[in-house]
């Protein structure tokens, strides 16, 4: 209603305001109009024009507001930022995070060829994905306990009795990733043969400890922890006792030993070990011994004082809320952030001679062994498979044969190992293969989304049920129909991700790029960040 007003037009527009004052008409005319309106319509007219006010000022004074309060993550950074936010995530926010990895992928394959025509493909590799965003410790501070050497150390040195088939004596050379991988000469580039390693895939509390001991939010103040790490190197321990004639008593002081000392401490009683996190460098199912149940394991995990404990796991029981799957040691430890560009711009331009690789042997010892089956399969291809029998060969202590297999093929059969999961997923990935996978739990279910793979399987590996390969589905047709650009572009998503399932060299980690480890106790930490939260970690009063 004020518009026309405003907008009145004179009869004589030319002639001056002394002829046609239009002051006097206008103040006239309002107060006519306002004469005229209600006090409530004089009120609604009123917030009216404050709001319209409100607007223009909003409009002309900031039109870059929603970029400065909103940035926009670089495709670069998408999922470096989606692996920490994931766990809080809800559903809508994961479909959103999952939608902008595909916009991140199309743009990195654009980007490509122009990186590596400049030159600059070091640089990119390190910013995607990779960064740390910039946290401080406060809310993150983890105690690591100083426990007596026989809880740790003095099981490292008992290494000639963990195996009863194998000398594990030189897992503890170099830190404990093992005696160097120089057998590697000749198939990875030379300028990083210095950070290959024959490390035991069962190695990972050693592992863990280590990198713990220089952990950048590590502090000396129990007061001020928000978690402690229990540095008790249980497979080691349970290791020597799985195998012989042993009885379960046997197999469980060592675990009991553990626990009457953690007891001990003051900050276990705070919480009752509910802000408390261990590493198992076995499979979980080592031990899940039932405690009336005299057969093989141990029954750590089911002892009472266990059951509030946060446990990091090479495999983990998928219906346990408390355990954690983290990638199993590689014998990959990078230096640096150059280390791993170096070697994924090696795997990226490998050529790949063959379709598929198995690396295992068939065990006559299982009716209706699965990987007899797919032996059989691989054999049948000729040339198509790679095929890498580790019942003739040590497979376990390393073989160049195994990486080289993978490195010549497009793709890697991975059926089970002793539990769901094996090293040999992360050795496959690692080369740039593409995982062909038999059960759901060897990955998909495994490890928590985003972590350390994909979240979208398909993204990065194919899945076949084991069932239909045992009825007869031809393994090698399956593969033959992914087209190349295909192969490619889960081949890239493979790379991209090879940081996140290594564990670096230096007990500091690599400085702007996250390793496995970084990737693990970030996690855990908005675990204990959680259960705060729900109110499940509980009597933790001051003492």
């Amino acid at each position: 209603m004020l518009l026309p007003i405003l907008g009145h037009p004179s009869a004589d527009h030319s002639t001056g305001l002394k002829e046609h004052p239009k002051s006097p008409n206008l103040k006239s005319l309002l107060k006519s109009f306002l004469s005229r309106l209600s006090p409530i319509h004089r009120t609604f007219l009123f917030l009216l024009i404050l709001f319209q006010l409100f607007l223009v000022l909003y409009f002309t004074r900031t039109p870059n507001l929603s970029l400065s309060l909103s940035p926009q993550p670089t495709p670069q950074l998408l999922t470096s930022q989606s692996s920490q936010q994931q766990f809080h995530s809800s559903e809508p926010d994961r479909e959103e995070i999952q939608a902008s990895d595909e916009t991140k992928f199309e743009a990195t394959e654009l980007d490509q060829e122009k990186v590596q025509a400049s030159g600059a493909e070091s640089q990119a590799s390190e910013r995607e994905g990779n960064q740390i965003q910039a946290t401080g410790c406060d809310g993150r501070r983890i105690y690591v306990y100083d426990m007596p050497p026989r809880f740790n150390y003095d099981l490292q040195k008992k290494c000639d009795k963990l195996d009863p088939w194998h000398d594990k004596c030189d897992k503890n050379l170099n830190e404990g990733f093992g005696p160097e991988a120089r057998e590697l000469a000749g198939i990875v580039p030379e300028s990083i043969l210095p950070a290959w390693y024959w490390t035991d895939h069962y190695w990972g509390e050693v592992v863990y400890h280590r990198r713990m001991l220089d952990y950048k939010c590590r502090t000396l103040e129990p007061e001020s922890a928000a978690a402690f790490y229990i540095p008790f190197y249980a497979g080691l321990a349970v290791g020597g006792y799985l195998w012989g004639n042993h009885n379960a008593s046997e197999r469980d002081l060592p675990c009991e030993q553990m626990i009457e000392w953690v007891q001990g401490q003051k900050w276990w009683k705070r919480s009752n070990g509910s802000d408390h996190l261990i590493m198992l460098g076995r499979l979980t199912w080592a031990f899940r011994r039932l405690r009336e149940d005299p057969g093989w394991g141990s029954s750590f995990i089911h002892m009472p004082e266990m059951k509030n404990v946060v446990r990091l796991a090479v495999e983990r029981n998928v219906w346990d809320d408390l355990e954690v799957a983290v990638p199993y040691p590689t014998i990959f430890h990078p230096r640096s952030a150059s280390d791993i560009v170096e070697w994924q711009r090696f795997v990226r331009g490998r050529r790949r001679d063959h379709l598929f690789a198995l690396v295992g042997g068939a065990r006559a010892s299982i009716r209706n062994d699965f990987r007899g089956v797919l032996q059989g399969q691989c054999l049948g291809a000729g040339a198509a498979c790679r095929h890498v029998d580790c019942a003739r060969e040590n497979c376990l202590d390393g073989t160049t044969a195994i990486m080289s297999a993978f490195l010549g093929s497009d793709f890697c059969l991975q059926p089970r190992g002793d539990g769901f999961t094996r090293r040999s997923v992360f050795d496959c990935m690692m080369a740039g293969s593409i995982p062909v996978f038999f059960w759901r739990r060897t990955a998909y279910l495994q490890y928590e989304r985003e972590w350390f793979l994909p979240g979208e399987p398909e993204s990065y590996s194919v899945f076949i049920q084991r069932d239909d390969v045992r009825n007869g589905t031809d393994i090698r047709k399956v593969l033959e129909g992914y087209g190349r650009e295909e192969v490619q572009r889960m081949r890239e998503k493979v790379i991209e991700y090879i940081p996140r399932f290594l564990y670096a060299k230096s007990s500091k980690g690599l400085e702007n790029t996250r390793d496995a480890f970084d990737i693990a106790i970030d996690g855990v930490l908005n675990k204990f960040k959680d259960h705060m939260e729900s109110g499940r970690i509980e009597n933790r009063n001051e003492i």
